[in-house]
């Protein structure tokens, strides 16, 4: 079952750390893709120059100040789609960026949608994942809370806080101190997941 909008109607920094393990599934003609999330970021109101609410309740932002639990996809370096999921309360804008999945089901349908790439490296950045699952502008504002959306996040794997990196953000080239150098990056450096 999807994790309730109650998991996401908390603290932003929380939820990126606890979507470690968690399972991401997109439902695609019938198949069912999934993945274990591995990497996620968080970004966190206007004040946060890394986030894109620095700017406001803008068209673009407008889905990061609705309710917690729904997709927030948006279009970057004029190739790519990411995925994030919207946090905390409505009307404060806020969101975790998923950076990086390990596949578990639905791998020829993945490797269909990124010809040539080992498995390993299907969905291993956030550009590469929305691509291997099939993530694009039509899922945005996706309530991932329902399973009649086709794609939501549901429980998976417990993760040891021992097993887990904190670091920096990555790719805030222009992005001002301290921002640039929260730690709020969170990251499972290997998953082994069993293979059939």
């Amino acid at each position: 079952m999807p994790l309730p909008a109650s998991f996401y109607a908390r603290p932003t920094l929380i939820v990126a750390r606890e979507l470690l393990g968690c399972r991401l599934v997109h439902i695609v003609e019938g198949e069912r893709l999934s993945g274990i999330i591995t990497e996620t970021e968080a970004y966190i109101g206007e004040n946060d120059l890394a986030c894109h609410a620095k700017a406001g309740l803008t068209p673009r932002t407008r889905v990061m100040y609705g309710p917690p639990g729904r997709a927030y996809v948006y279009f970057t370096y004029g190739m790519h789609w990411l995925l994030n999921v919207v946090t905390e309360a409505e009307g404060f804008p806020a969101a975790v960026l998923i950076r990086a999945v390990e596949v578990e089901t639905g791998i020829e349908r993945a490797q269909a949608n990124r010809p040539g790439v080992a498995l390993k490296h299907l969905a291993d950045g956030p550009a590469k994942l929305t691509r291997a699952f099939g993530i694009g502008p039509a899922h945005n504002n996706r309530d991932l809370t329902r399973l009649d959306s086709h794609l939501w996040i549901e429980p998976g794997l417990e993760i040891a806080d021992s097993g887990v990196t904190i670091g920096p953000r990555v790719g805030l080239y222009n992005v001002p101190e301290p921002w640039k150098s929260m730690p709020w990056r969170y990251r499972v450096p290997e998953i082994r997941l069993p293979r059939t």
